[in-house]
């Protein structure tokens, strides 16, 4: 960590440079005796990447940044937000620290927490900002987090992981393939804590994840403006009964849940192919979809779903409950008919429909509305349709 950079007059130049071309920063040389020019881009791009995704560190000053990676990969202030309502207890241990954001805001509802990164450099960053942002309840070993718990007398009431991926491993994935490999260490773990909670990427797949696991109490889908961010693994010890899915949607600051136990996933749907005009047509979130749980969304809305493989439902009203977009519908085409109308404008959603959206914006020859959709789609008799519809609600 160069402390050099803190200096007012170099965050003036990093704050004055954010829009600037940052290659041509780190091909020039530095006006700053003792700072590289490659630190000062390295500077100002992870600052820029922080502005919607770190607003609290972006708006602070006298913040140090990592490696443009570690901003990549960090949890963003508003699921670190969400997770910190998930921890229990007075005290926690964050075993894999990062950049610290998670545990900044772990520390916001716990009363001591413990931040562990392997990596030196990160860990000495980490800690100059928690000090200046006022986190005074953080404490720093720069060590890995596996092996403090396990040769530290300290019992901890919640412990946080975020496992990270192999390099060499794919998109497919098992908690095996992560470091540390919790699936291993787990035992370990609950004979320090009475709850681990867990952090993976969201393509994890629930069934093998569970299969990894035990005490599972819950799952915590997260997304924020219908993205799926992160899976959040609640392990408590001594639980053996069902695990409770909960898939949460953050937009804009409000967060709605849909809830359920995993032996109740396979609920029944009732179908439908009659789309008035003026009915409602329901999609649903992306964290609820990666739940797996499509008809139990229908009969918990009270929804008609169109098809057996398109997760699209309707409704003669509006629940703005739902966590997902709401559309009114103003016609049901057929293609051919579709044809034989000029001027189409909307957003194209393709659903179980054997076409892309860019093939048929250029086949309908159809211009972008920012309200307007236009659903290429299939109802419960097999029938190809299209739905022009208006934006009620959005995620």
């Amino acid at each position: 960590m160069n402390n050099k950079l803190l200096a007012k007059a170099v965050q003036d130049y990093i704050n004055a440079h954010l829009n600037a071309d940052v290659n041509q920063i780190a091909l020039a040389k530095s006006p700053f005796e003792g700072i590289t020019a490659a630190e000062l881009a390295t500077q100002i791009t992870a600052k820029r990447k922080s502005e919607k995704k770190l607003p609290t560190w972006f708006n602070a000053e006298d913040i140090y940044y990592p490696p443009v990676l570690s901003i990549e990969q960090t949890s963003s202030e508003i699921t670190a937000q969400y997770k910190s309502k998930l921890a229990k207890g007075n005290t926690l241990i964050d075993i894999t620290g990062g950049f610290g954001i998670d545990s900044y805001y772990f520390a916001k509802q716990i009363k001591a927490v413990t931040h562990c990164e392997i990596n030196p450099e990160l860990s000495t960053i980490a800690q100059h900002n928690a000090q200046a942002l006022q986190a005074t309840n953080i404490e720093f070993k720069a060590e890995d987090g596996i092996a403090y718990i396990q040769t530290s007398d300290t019992s901890f009431d919640t412990i946080y992981v975020d496992p990270a991926r192999r390099a060499e491993k794919g998109k497919v994935f098992m908690l095996k393939d992560c470091t540390p490999d919790i699936a291993s260490n787990l035992d370990a773990l609950l004979e320090k804590s009475s709850r681990i909670m867990i952090k993976t990427a969201p393509l994890l797949d629930i069934s093998a994840g569970l299969s990894e696991l035990k005490q599972v109490s819950e799952i915590h889908i997260v997304s924020v403006k219908n993205e799926c961010k992160e899976l959040l693994w609640i392990i408590d010890k001594d639980y053996n009964d069902d695990t409770k899915i909960i898939a949460v949607t953050i937009n804009n600051g409000i967060e709605k849940d849909f809830s359920f136990y995993k032996s109740a996933s396979n609920g029944s749907v009732q179908f439908t192919d009659n789309l008035n005009i003026g009915n409602c047509l329901y999609e649903p979130d992306a964290a609820l979809l990666k739940s797996g749980a499509f008809n139990l969304i229908g009969s918990t809305y009270d929804l008609s779903k169109l098809h057996p493989q398109t997760q699209l439902f309707s409704s003669e009203i509006v629940n703005e409950d739902f966590p997902g977009r709401i559309f009114k519908i103003e016609a049901v085409l057929t293609t051919t008919a579709l044809k034989k109308q000029g001027n189409l404008k909307g957003n194209v959603i393709v659903r179980s429909y054997p076409a892309k959206p860019e093939d048929l914006v250029k086949k309908y020859k159809i211009k972008a509305d920012q309200d307007q959709f236009l659903i290429f789609t299939k109802v419960a008799n097999g029938e190809n349709i299209v739905i022009k519809a208006s934006i009620i609600q959005y995620y």
